[in-house]
C-alpha cells in the first residue's frame, strides 16, 4: 500500500465520521425540538448615503478631542460652509447610557463616547421636539476608526449598536480611518456626491486647529498653577479661543490673531519663586486627552494639588503617525505591494513625500510656537524618542501609543522634562497594559524616574486619586530638594532670592525666558537670578576699584589718622584746576603728573602748600588703577619717610 492509499484511506473515514456527527446532530435537534441554525456572515447595514445636496441642511456632530480642539475644529470647518456642532465633554451619565445600550466588557472610552452621542441625540429629541426620522435626516456622526489590536476597531460598529438599540437605528456614523486616510463608512461609494469634500482646504483648516489648541492648552497649564491673579489665565484663553476661531472661521491668517493672543497672555503676571513638580501625563490617546470624568479630570486636579501639568499635545499623534509611516515603507524597501510588484521609485516617491509632511508639519508647529513667544513645548523628537524605547520595546508592536509611552517616560528623566511621569489608561487597555509591563524594567534601569500607571473605569475615583497622591507626594519632595540644592550651590538664601525677584518686575513676565538646567521652573529662575546677582557683583566691585580721588584720599587719611600720623591738608585750586582728573596728564612714573598751574612753594622742600607743585591725585603714592587697599597702604609708607612726597609726584 503506498503512501497515497493510505492518505485516501484516512480521508475517506474523516468524510464517514464527519457524516454521523451530522446525522447524530440532526437526531438530537428532533429530540429537543431545536431547529437548524441558519447561519450568514455579519455584514454592515447599508445606511442612507450623506450627499452634498444636503450638506446644508445636515449637521455633522463629532467630539473626543479638548474643548480647545473642538471649538476650533467647528469654527475651521464651518469657515467651509458645513454645519457642525461638537458634543458636549463625556460625563458619567453618559457612562451609563453607553453601559445600558452597548456591549459588555467594553473600555471605558467606548462607553463614554457611545453614551455621549446617544444622550445628545436624546437630548435633542425632548428639547427640539423632533421624530427619530428627523433626527436621522438632520444629523451625521463623524468619529475616528483604525484595525488594530484594541477595542478602538471597534468602535463603530459599537455605535450602530447603541443607536440601533436606543431606537436610532439607521442614524447615519462616518468614519476618519488613521492608518487608510479619509473613507467614508456610510454606503457613499461615490465619492464626489460625499457630503464632505475632503480637499486640502479641509485638512488645512483641520491642521490648524489642532496645532492652535494644543499651544494655546499649553499656555493655560504653564501659567495656571503661577499666575498672580486667580482666574486669569482662562478669562484669557476663553479670549483667544474666541479670536482664533473667529479667524479660522473667516479664512483669516492664524498668525495675525496668535500675536494678538500673545499681548493678551503678557498681561498675565506670574510668580514663578512657586515650588511646583512638573507632572507628565501620558498613556492612552482618549484617557489623557479628555478633560472630563473619563480620566477624573486628572489635569485640573493634579494643578488643584500643587503641581504644574504637562498634557501631550494632540499634534505629537499626527507627528508619531508621519514617523511610523517613514519607518514602515523603508521597512518594507524592495518587497512587493499587495498587488504583486516591486516598484523603488514608487516608494521613494512615498518616503520623500513623507518625509516632506513630516518636515512641514514641524515648521508649522514651531511657527505657531515663535509666535506665542516660544513658551509652549516643542514636540518630541520621535526618532529620539524610538532610539530611547527600542531596547524595551519594539516599534512594530502597535495599538496605543505603542513605544512612545516607554520612550517618553525615558526621555522626561535624562532630558529633565518633568518630575513624576503618569501613564492613563482606560482598565484593561491592552497596548497600554503592555507598555506598563515594560516600564517596571525602565523604573529599574533610571532610579530617578517616579512613574505611576492608573487605571479610569468611571469609577473607583477615590482609589486613583489616593495612589497618585503618594507618588505627587514624592515628586514634590525632590522639587524641594532640587530648588535647596540649587540655592546651595549658588550660596544664595531663599530670602536674597525672593527679594531679588520682587524688586524686578519683569521677574513677573508670563514670557520670561529661563535657563534650562533644573527640571522645575522655580530651580531654574534660580539660575537666572543667581547669574544676575553675580554681575551685579562684578559691576559693584569694579565701581568700588575707581574710587574717586576724594574718596581714596579720605580712606588714606583715616587709616594714617588711625597710626598717628597728620598728613597735611592740600588745598584745592580753583574750580577747573585743583584735582584734575584727566587721564591725559599721567606720566610714565608711578603715581599722577604735577600740575603746572600748582602755587609755587613758599618753603622749600615743603610738599603741597608751595613746596612744591601739587599733584593731581592730590596723595602721596596714589597710583592710577590702584586698589583703595594698595593706595592706603602707599600713603602710609610716605608719610612715615619724615613727611616727604615720596617719588609719586616727582618731588625730592
Amino acid at each position: 500500500m503506498t503512501p497515497n492509499d493510505v492518505m485516501d484511506k484516512q480521508l475517506n473515514l474523516d468524510a464517514q465520521q464527519e457524516a454521523e456527527l451530522k446525522q447524530y446532530e440532526e437526531q438530537l435537534r428532533k429530540e429537543l425540538g431545536i431547529e437548524a441554525e441558519d447561519t450568514r456572515h455579519f455584514t454592515r447595514p447599508e445606511e442612507r448615503p450623506f450627499l452634498k445636496q444636503t450638506r446644508e441642511s445636515t449637521t455633522i456632530l463629532f467630539g473626543g478631542l479638548t474643548v480647545a480642539h473642538d471649538q476650533l475644529i467647528q469654527q475651521a470647518v464651518a469657515g467651509l460652509g458645513y454645519k457642525v456642532e461638537p458634543l458636549e465633554v463625556p460625563d458619567n451619565a453618559a457612562l451609563s447610557i453607553g453601559k445600558e445600550f452597548g456591549n459588555r466588557g467594553q473600555c471605558n472610552p467606548t462607553y463614554y463616547t457611545v453614551g455621549n452621542l446617544v444622550k445628545y441625540l436624546q437630548n435633542v429629541q425632548k428639547e427640539k421636539g423632533l421624530t427619530t426620522q428627523q433626527i436621522k435626516e438632520q444629523y451625521v456622526f463623524l468619529t475616528a476608526g483604525a484595525c488594530g489590536p484594541c477595542r478602538f476597531g471597534m468602535y463603530e460598529a459599537e455605535y450602530r449598536k447603541a443607536l440601533r438599540d436606543s431606537g436610532f437605528d439607521g442614524f447615519r456614523v462616518l468614519l476618519f480611518e488613521q492608518n487608510q486616510g479619509i473613507s467614508q463608512a456610510s454606503g457613499d461609494a461615490a465619492a464626489e456626491e460625499g457630503g464632505i469634500d475632503y480637499s486640502k482646504d479641509f485638512f488645512m483648516g483641520l491642521i490648524k486647529a489642532l496645532m492652535v489648541g494644543d499651544v494655546l492648552n499649553d499656555m493655560g497649564y504653564q501659567l495656571r498653577p503661577y499666575e498672580l491673579k486667580k482666574g486669569e489665565t482662562d478669562r484669557v484663553l476663553e479670549e483667544a479661543k474666541k479670536l482664533a476661531g473667529d479667524a479660522l472661521r473667516e479664512g483669516d491668517k492664524i498668525e495675525t490673531a496668535l500675536k494678538d493672543i500673545r499681548k493678551m497672555f503678557n498681561a498675565i503676571e506670574c510668580d514663578f519663586t512657586r515650588v511646583k513638580p512638573k507632572v507628565k501625563i501620558t498613556g492612552e490617546f482618549w484617557a489623557m486627552t479628555t478633560e472630563g470624568d473619563g480620566n477624573y479630570k486628572i489635569g485640573r486636579w493634579l494643578e488643584s494639588e500643587g503641581a504644574q501639568v504637562q498634557v501631550e499635545p494632540v499634534s505629537t499623534w499626527v507627528d508619531y503617525l508621519l514617523y511610523i509611516a517613514k519607518h514602515d515603507i523603508m521597512k518594507s524597501w524592495g518587497l512587493p505591494d499587495k498587488d504583486g510588484k516591486v516598484s523603488k521609485a514608487k516608494q521613494l516617491k512615498s518616503w520623500a513625500l513623507t518625509g516632506a509632511l513630516k518636515i512641514y508639519f514641524r515648521n508649522k508647529y514651531d511657527k505657531y510656537r515663535k509666535l506665542l513667544g516660544m513658551k509652549p513645548f516643542a514636540l518630541p523628537d520621535q526618532g529620539k524618542i524610538h532610539k530611547l524605547a527600542q531596547q524595551y520595546y519594539n516599534i512594530d508592536l502597535r495599538g496605543g501609543e505603542g513605544h512612545m509611552e516607554v520612550g517618553k517616560n525615558i526621555y522626561a528623566v535624562i532630558a529633565k522634562k518633568a518630575h513624576m511621569v503618569i501613564s492613563v489608561k482606560p482598565f484593561g487597555c491592552m497596548p497600554s497594559t503592555q507598555s506598563d509591563g515594560v516600564q517596571s524594567k525602565v523604573v529599574n534601569d533610571y532610579p530617578d524616574c517616579i512613574f505611576i500607571p492608573i487605571e479610569t473605569s468611571g469609577d473607583g475615583e477615590v482609589n486613583v486619586k489616593s495612589r497618585v497622591q503618594m507618588k505627587l507626594y514624592e515628586a514634590k519632595v525632590r522639587c524641594r530638594e532640587e530648588f535647596s540644592r540649587t540655592l546651595d550651590s549658588f550660596g544664595i538664601t531663599v530670602q536674597q532670592f525672593r527679594q531679588y525677584v520682587d524688586s524686578h518686575k519683569d521677574l513677573r513676565d508670563p514670557f520670561l525666558e529661563l535657563p534650562h538646567e533644573e527640571v522645575g521652573v522655580a530651580a531654574n529662575l534660580v539660575h537666572k537670578v543667581a547669574k544676575a546677582l553675580k554681575a551685579q557683583q562684578v559691576k559693584d566691585a569694579k565701581k568700588a576699584s575707581r574710587l574717586s580721588v576724594q574718596e581714596v584720599e579720605r580712606l588714606a587719611r583715616e587709616a594714617a589718622a588711625a597710626d598717628g600720623v597728620v598728613i597735611k591738608e592740600v588745598k584745592e585750586e580753583a574750580a577747573g584746576h585743583g584735582h584734575h582728573h584727566d587721564h591725559d596728564h599721567d606720566h610714565d612714573h608711578e603715581g599722577g603728573s604735577c600740575s603746572s598751574h600748582a602755587p609755587k612753594a613758599e618753603k622749600e622742600g615743603e610738599c603741597g602748600d608751595g613746596g612744591c607743585p601739587s599733584c593731581d591725585d592730590s596723595l602721596p603714592g596714589e597710583q592710577k588703577d590702584r586698589s583703595p587697599a594698595a593706595t592706603v597702604a602707599a600713603a602710609k609708607a610716605a608719610v612715615a619717610s619724615e613727611g616727604g612726597c615720596g617719588d609719586s609726584c616727582g618731588c625730592n
